[in-house]
């Protein structure tokens, strides 16, 4: 029998730390070496990710533990270049970072890791060799795989692109537009036309697209009343057909099992509590629209790191994640 993938985890207390143990822990390949955090070192796993009840007796660690194959690093932006520069971890430990430390060209180099950009959809087969992921953001996921088959058919003209996230997109710490009393019957746009995954959206378009340079994404994100999922929408101008369309999209995103072409309308309940992302397509005239919908805790964040692992360890890409969406 195969040995199981050890992992570690840092920064476990949270959103992502949670949703990514909750996956390892049934995960048939892995199993969870540590998981480290040194404001619950000493507290059992369930005691702040209740659902874990009553089977998970793993606690939560301040030693950083350096036998493992694989560390996720669960933590903050600008975080991770921290951790990577105060602890010197042996080469053979693989690396999927969850911030954005990594995911710009200019800064894939790092202490002598080359990070690769985690989106398997593009760049599979260098996951396959990687030992340093970067693991791409939430709404950036959403709106390149709604992008990328026009891009890489040079059918990218100006995109105008909406987006609304739930609470969990903002992390676990409390602020006031995260309190239930401030989100609850609320929406609100936030970062419109400067949020930071522009620029790894445009870096990504430009590199599938082979062009010197893109259009421009004008993307305004907003803030939604619920907690969790991300729902985009992008338009713009396009000659081709709606069969025409169908047809690229499928053959761009054919063999990689996490991506759905439907031709209904598109909801978040499809997709939430799954590594899914779900693409429906509409034209009225010279104008296409892209909806394009994901969770933001799998697809935008653990699930995709998971894909990742299983890629990076030569596993089947869908193992520990074929998940059900919880429908009602």
């Amino acid at each position: 029998m195969k040995r199981k993938i050890k992992a570690g985890i840092v920064g476990g207390a949270g959103y992502t730390g949670g949703e990514l143990i909750r996956l390892l822990v049934n995960h048939p390949g892995a199993m969870i070496h540590f998981v480290h955090s040194n404001s619950n070192a000493g507290k059992k796993l369930s005691q702040v990710h209740q659902d874990l009840l009553p089977d998970n007796e793993l606690e939560f660690s301040d030693t950083l533990k350096t036998d493992v194959d694989v560390l996720f690093l669960c933590v903050g932006h600008g975080n991770a270049v921290k951790f990577l520069t105060e602890n010197k971890l042996p080469k053979k430990i693989r690396i999927i970072d969850l911030s954005q430390d990594f995911r710009l060209n200019k800064s894939a180099s790092f202490n002598d890791r080359d990070f690769v950009y985690g989106l398997p959809e593009i760049n599979r087969d260098k996951i396959r060799k990687a030992k340093n992921i970067a693991n791409p953001g939430c709404f950036a996921t959403a709106i390149e795989l709604g992008l990328l088959p026009l891009a890489k058919a040079g059918l990218l003209k100006e995109v105008y692109t909406t987006g609304i996230t739930g609470s969990t997109g903002a992390g676990q710490s409390m602020s006031a537009t995260s309190h239930f009393s401030w989100r609850e019957n609320n929406v609100q746009a936030y970062k419109s036309l400067t949020h930071q995954h522009l620029q790894e959206i445009g870096q990504v378009l430009k590199s599938v697209s082979g062009a010197k340079k893109i259009p421009a994404v004008n993307f305004v994100p907003w803030r939604g009343d619920f907690t969790r999922g991300i729902f985009i929408t992008s338009q713009l101008k396009c000659a081709e057909t709606l069969p025409e369309l169908y047809y690229q999209y499928e053959n761009f995103y054919k063999g990689h099992p996490f991506i759905k072409m439907v031709n209904e309308p598109v909801f978040l309940k499809q997709v939430v509590n799954t590594n899914n992302c779900f693409i429906n397509l509409e034209k009225v005239g010279d104008t296409l629209v892209i909806h394009s919908v994901i969770d933001n805790l799998l697809k935008g964040a653990s699930g995709q790191a998971v894909q990742n692992m299983n890629l990076m360890f030569g596993l089947e890409e869908t193992e520990g994640l074929k998940l059900k969406a919880n429908y009602f």
